[in-house]
């Protein structure tokens, strides 16, 4: 039964679930030494389900991170070939990073071969269309970096790609792939934009911690 949002003030949070949120947030983050010493030193149950394939999903997430594509597909065949023939648009995304990663390394012959054997087939469904383009046009700047499809070459980049794998894993194997912490963190988010919208003008300024650290 849902609880009346009157009553949420009174309502009280024990240690248990407090450990259980980092707990989550850690695990599904491959974070197993902080992990470990988190149980530890909390006394937190360790959920044997969710910890079976965090050493592997480690070494895959950190592979797509350090921008190593085909070991990062290597490793997830390893543990299930399943994943990525069920989605392919992951797959295409993996292959495609290992395209950027030559093109940074200014190996466009070999660039380029690879976009014809192993990219050019994604060519025929045309939602990979518009992503095909942009990746080639790397090749036509002698700079990459300093090209409009720049974010293509970032670290922000990879950990888009290395979490959309890491919730597709966990996912596969049924196990939750958002963290209790990113629910809440979600959810806290739109109850604020609710409530912006029904207080209109006179709605307090949107809190935020770039700005509030700032100010320190």
């Amino acid at each position: 039964m849902d609880v009346d949002p009157r009553q949420y003030d009174n309502i009280a949070i024990s240690e248990k679930d407090v450990s259980n949120i980092v707990l989550s947030y850690l695990i599904h983050n491959c974070y197993e030494e902080s992990a470990e010493s988190f149980m530890a030193g909390t006394g937190a149950k360790r959920p044997t389900d969710y910890l079976d394939n965090m050493e592997k999903r480690k070494k895959i997430f950190h592979s797509v991170l350090e921008g190593n594509a085909l070991k990062a597909i290597e490793l997830t065949e390893q543990l299930t070939p399943e994943i990525l023939v069920k989605n392919t648009d992951l797959l295409f995304d993996l292959l495609s990073l290992h395209f950027v990663e030559l093109v940074r390394s200014r190996k466009c012959t070999e660039a380029l071969d690879f976009a014809q054997t192993k990219l050019s087939p994604f060519g025929k469904d045309g939602q990979y269309t518009e992503k095909l383009q942009d990746f080639m046009a790397l090749l036509a700047y002698k700079e990459p970096e300093d090209s409009p499809m720049f974010h293509l070459l970032s670290l922000e980049y990879r950990q888009e790609l290395a979490d959309s794998l890491n919730r597709t894993i966990l996912a596969y194997f049924n196990l939750p792939n958002y963290t209790a912490m990113g629910k809440l963190i979600q959810q806290t988010t739109v109850v604020r934009q609710c409530l912006n919208e029904e207080a209109g003008k006179d709605a307090p300024q949107v809190f935020s911690l770039k700005e509030f650290l700032k100010r320190r």
